[in-house]
């Protein structure tokens, strides 16, 4: 049962709790587990708050198994990570599950977190000033102009503490759309975040590359592999050890979808839809 069902009326007329009341009493009977979730740093009412807020914004999460939308709390709590705040992750509802998605943002906060290295994102608009160069001197120059009319590239930026040399990742935003191709299950595709904040969704990408070489937490390798399985069409479910394993609900399905490259047609025809987006803004 979802909280949706929640929304059928009885048989004597009398209209049954919504499914926000629902999920309200769903989270205050099981805040106990939310509490011994959380960091000493985070509260459990404010955690119980922010997932009620992003329930009453998304009418697709009371589609969602109840256990799957507290599962994706209790991991963005173990993550340290508020959903819907300032970029920090998502709750995001797929095929009847919610999954929890870290934004760039939260990502960066995680390596921040560890003391251990920086690392930063940015993104560059037609008209900028900009310039790099990879290499064994690697440089990343950048000075916006304040016209935000096109993105052109994202970049992101990694350094180790101690390291002489910083981690750059540069990506030309045709690179993200087929990326995005290639990696976004079809079923999401149209669905996805990118299409509303497509800076968010390729500052994120390039983000991810750069993470690869940063020292990894716990937190942080669990916080990308969420990352990754949510893009994949697949759900995440979090075991006592703070673990995250992808799990599949239709297999078969999901791997014919995954193995399907996208051709130059499809590209062509994508970017063709996200010109025209554009322009319409």
């Amino acid at each position: 049962m979802t909280f949706e069902n929640y929304n059928q009326v009885a048989a004597n007329g009398q209209q049954l709790a919504t499914p926000a009341a629902k999920f309200n009493q769903f989270l205050t009977k099981h805040k106990s587990q939310l509490a011994m979730a959380l960091p000493k740093h985070m509260n459990p009412d404010r955690m119980a708050r922010l997932a009620l807020t992003a329930f009453s914004q998304n009418s697709e999460l009371a589609k969602c198994r109840p256990e799957s939308i507290f599962a994706s709390i209790i991991i963005a709590s173990q993550l340290g990570l508020e959903p819907n705040v300032g970029g920090q992750g998502y709750l995001v509802p797929y095929n009847g599950n919610c999954t929890f998605i870290p934004g760039w943002k939260g990502l960066v906060d995680l390596v921040s977190r560890s003391g251990r290295a920086t690392v930063w994102t940015g993104a560059v608009y037609d008209g900028d000033d900009f310039d790099y160069m990879l290499g064994d001197s690697p440089y990343c120059r950048h000075r916006p102009c304040g016209n935000e009319d096109k993105l052109t590239h994202v970049y992101a930026i990694g350094r180790v503490k101690g390291a002489d040399m910083p981690i750059i990742e540069v990506w030309p935003i045709e690179k993200v759309n087929r990326h995005f191709l290639k990696t976004v299950i079809p079923k999401l595709q149209g669905k996805h975040y990118k299409h509303k904040h497509p800076e968010m969704y390729a500052r994120k990408v390039a983000l991810l590359q750069v993470l690869k070489y940063m020292p990894q937490s716990i937190e942080m390798v669990a916080a990308i592999e969420a990352s990754h399985s949510a893009e994949e069409g697949k759900n995440i479910v979090i075991d006592a050890d703070f673990v995250v394993q992808p799990q599949v609900d239709e297999p078969q399905e999901k791997q014919q979808e995954q193995s399907s490259q996208p051709t130059p047609e499809d590209i062509a025809a994508f970017e063709a839809q996200e010109a025209q987006r554009l322009a319409e803004l």
